[in-house]
């Protein structure tokens, strides 16, 4: 795909950026893809994508509202035809459905509450009748060609008879409100995502649990994935969190009974991929390329999906990456999976439709459920709750962030002498290697296997000895091949940890890609900027308030909005509302205290005392933007906040999905960027030169001239260029002796030097720790001695990687310790 890529991308971004339709007659405008015509709309504080399907020639979209089991206002069934034009149908009854199906038999669409037939008439199954949040359609397992069944996100089961929409309660959860009959589901876990039919029995996912610990502790026990065989209560088959349900048959259902099934998950430790085959479960490990879809309650993970769209494998997303998902995966022929790349979006569903892979994405929440950095809290979030779709070409699903992946069989594990972890999976990324460590007081052996071709057989591949109560760092070479790869120990072992470390080459480069031409460069002397906000009252318009630098003095440059005009352009248009420009004023102030800067790195402090410190960019970020303090956190898709510091986007997960010790780079911008949200399913961007290249059509000015602002998708971050940085825990700091440093981060950085000296007049031993889960689990990397008067290099392995490290010395001393990542 790789070699075709610039090719499809220059096409691609030429017809999207000028704007056309798909397929249509009639050009629509867009940018990156996304057109902001199509933007949908609620007045809660969600309003997500809850499924997209091809079907009569028109897309249907079915969106919704957080946890409204009886239906809600606002949510709709939207019908989209080839010129794009979008239709909101009168039937529609809201809720929190994400299920979808097509009935091969009746020849219909089931998408939420709604049955289509191919005609495109629209039948309505009413909450009165099937109350639940509805997350899948499956077959019947007795009769296919007259019945389907509904899950919800509450463990219920309904049956539903295709013609006369007659609905049966199967199992029911006992909420208020929910159907008198039925069985009471006692399933564990709660917050179901997927469900299908194969090999004669229905299976069902849930990702959550209930509970004030499950919205702080992502380790807790949580989720389920359940079976059904008709009768009784669902069936636990293992105590994890999952989400999609599928089989070969994808949206269709398996058409041979005997056909298998998949079901992705997680824990702690990783990605967790359950194969039902030939009656047989059997499971394997991925790596997480993002952890902003952890945390206990589920909330996080929106619908991951395992989806035909057109091409020789499947499309898997889960945990912030794409994946190539064979569609023969099968316990004869576990081969072809192979990650894409990594991406910022939030996806509820995705499709093929007309030659494009449409994503289905959610994208702005009215109040935004994680963001505690922000200024003023609810009222600096967005006005109005909407997402949107992304039109890619499939040519650009391996283009966004490298792939990246982390993850464990054991964490922290008591395991057995010969005992054989799950298979992880081996091939697909450039650079692997693992953290080795247990508390055993003598050696342990780790001995890795590998199925070379995906078959079941296993041979040796290598050794690895860790001293007691050790830890040693392993990388494989490129020569050592195999689909998957396992360990056993030589010995019972307590506290055992193998926590392999993933990445790709990085195909960027430091040099920011055309589309953000005109975005300010350090030093600029005219900006415009100010702060940008989606608006409320249905107005569906973006707030912004305007502030330039001129002769090296800020200035206010009024109130405008963006908005929608007739053609399905955007127009930036001063307007006369000093009561929006007032609050623009007082409520979108960035808070000064988030983080600081000293002569070493950026320090950022949590609300409990711990201190995290990250790499310095450009050093004119030491002081106030050119228009004011630049926004530092935000959240622009849901319930994940992007972080801008010193010249660097991350990626930052919420705190109940391990908050500041997971967060990660995405792109080192150096630039001033004074504020960013989302709206209308795009990225907005403010702080533009005067100078901006009129050719770049990611910028709208203003009608007056005097404002303006960049506009694109999330993932456009990427094309801002590969993540760098210097800076370390010391800077001529005068430490003690055997106290740690604060840690610094090191995930997500390719090239990474450490420069060691000190003042002493006598040599000082500097340890290296590295914190290998990104859960405070500490362990020494190397002791180096550093002799007076000498700065000692060290430069990391290639494929070295851990979340933080940070470092010792054993004397007192001022000393530094300077890390290059290029």
């Amino acid at each position: 795909m790789r070699q075709s890529f610039m090719f499809l991308f220059l096409i691609s971004f030429a017809v999207l950026s000028a704007g056309s339709a798909v397929g249509g007659s009639e050009p629509r405008s867009s940018w990156s893809g996304v057109y902001p015509h199509l933007a949908y709309f609620n007045d809660n504080r969600e309003c997500g994508t809850g499924a997209v399907v091809p079907w009569a020639d028109r897309l249907w979209v079915v969106t919704y509202a957080p946890h409204s089991p009886k239906g809600s206002e606002g949510e709709n069934l939207y019908e989209i035809d080839s010129d794009l034009n979008l239709t909101a149908h009168p039937e529609s009854i809201g809720g929190t459905p994400a299920a979808r199906m097509i009935h091969r038999e009746s020849n219909q669409l089931f998408i939420g509450p709604y049955v289509v037939d191919d005609e495109r008439n629209i039948r309505v199954i009413p909450y009165s009748k099937m109350m639940g949040r509805h997350t899948g359609i499956a077959r019947h397992l007795f009769e296919p060609s007259s019945k389907v069944y509904y899950a919800t996100m509450e463990e219920g089961l309904y049956e539903v008879n295709v013609n006369t929409l007659e609905v049966n309660c199967l199992i029911r959860d006992g909420n208020s409100g929910a159907p008198k009959e039925g069985i009471k589901s006692d399933l564990p876990g709660y917050h179901g995502k997927g469900f299908y039919l194969a090999q004669d029995r229905l299976v069902y996912a849930n990702n959550g649990q209930k509970g004030p610990k499950a919205k702080t502790d992502p380790t807790i026990p949580s989720g389920a994935l359940a079976e059904w065989y008709g009768q009784g209560d669902w069936q636990l088959v293992r105590r994890d969190q999952f989400t999609e349900v599928t089989g070969p048959g994808g949206i269709y259902g398996n058409p041979n009974s005997s056909d298998q099934l998949w079901s992705i998950g997680w824990d702690q430790r990783s990605l967790i991929l359950a194969l039902l085959d030939k009656g047989q479960w059997s499971f394997y490990r991925l790596p997480k390329a993002s952890h902003t879809y952890d945390g206990a309650h589920g909330w996080n993970t929106e619908w991951p999906r395992i989806r035909d769209i057109g091409e020789e494998y499947l499309l898997m997303n889960m945990h912030g990456m794409f994946w190539q998902f064979p569609n023969n995966f099968s316990r004869e022929d576990r081969s072809g999976i192979r990650p894409m790349s990594t991406y910022l979006m939030v996806l509820g569903d995705f499709a093929q439709w007309r030659d494009r892979v449409v994503l289905g994405c959610n994208v702005t929440a009215r109040s935004e459920f994680l963001n505690t950095l922000n200024a003023k809290g609810d009222m600096a979030s967005p006005g109005q709750s909407q997402s949107n779709l992304r039109f890619i070409d499939s040519g650009r699903l391996d283009s966004f962030g490298k792939p990246i992946g982390r993850g464990a069989v054991w964490l922290n594990d008591s395991v057995k002498k010969g005992q054989a972890s799950d298979p992880y999976l081996f091939a697909g990324f450039d650079m692997r290697s693992v953290h080795l460590a247990h508390q055993n007081d003598k050696p342990v052996s780790f001995i890795f296997e590998v199925d070379k071709l995906g078959d079941g057989s296993w041979e040796h591949l290598k050794t690895v000895t860790v001293d007691a109560d050790g830890y040693k760092w392993a990388a494989f070479s490129p020569s050592e091949k195999g689909e998957w790869i396992r360990v056993h120990t030589n010995r019972d072992c307590s506290q055992a940890t193998v926590f392999f470390q993933y990445s790709s080459h990085e195909k960027r480069t430091t040099q920011l890609d055309k589309i953000f031409d005109g975005i300010a460069r350090p030093g600029s002397s005219a900006v415009c900027g100010g702060y940008i906000r989606a608006r409320g009252e249905n107005k569906k318009t973006l707030q912004f308030s305007a502030k330039t630098r001129e002769n090296g003095k800020v200035k206010n440059a009024g109130y405008y909005e963006m908005m929608l005009d007739n053609k399905d352009s955007m127009s930036l248009r001063r307007v006369d509302d000093e009561q929006a420009h007032t609050f623009m004023q007082e409520n979108m102030e960035v808070p000064e205290d988030v983080i600081s800067v000293d002569q070493a790195s950026l320090i950022y402090v949590d609300e409990k005392g711990k201190r995290f410190r990250l790499p310095k960019g450009d050093e004119s970020f030491d002081k106030t933007g050119p228009v004011g303090s630049e926004r530092i956190s935000r959240e622009v898709v849901t319930e994940r906040d992007l972080f801008n510091a010193h010249g660097t986007f991350y990626e930052l997960p919420a705190k109940n999905a391990g908050g500041f010790s997971k967060i990660r780079p995405v792109a080192t911008h150096n630039r001033r960027i004074a504020d960013y949200c989302s709206w209308r399913g795009l990225l907005i961007l403010s702080g533009i030169a005067d100078n901006a290249p009129e050719s770049n059509k990611h910028i709208i000015r203003s009608e007056d001239g005097k404002a303006a602002l960049w506009v694109g998708a999330v993932d456009d971050l990427w094309e801002f260029g590969k993540p760098v940085g210097r800076g370390g825990p010391w800077k001529d700091t005068h430490v003690k002796a055997g106290e740690p440093s604060d840690q610094y981060l090191m995930t997500g950085y390719e090239n990474k030097t450490l420069e060691l000296s000190h003042k002493s007049d006598k040599p000082v031993e500097v340890c290296i720790e590295v914190d290998i889960d990104g859960q405070g689990t500490w362990k020494t990397y190397r002791k180096i001695q550093i002799p007076a008067d000498c700065t000692v290099k060290h430069r990391f392995p290639e494929g070295f990687n851990a979340y933080w490290v940070r470092t010792t010395a054993d004397t007192e001393t001022v000393a530094t310790a300077y890390f290059i990542y290029e």
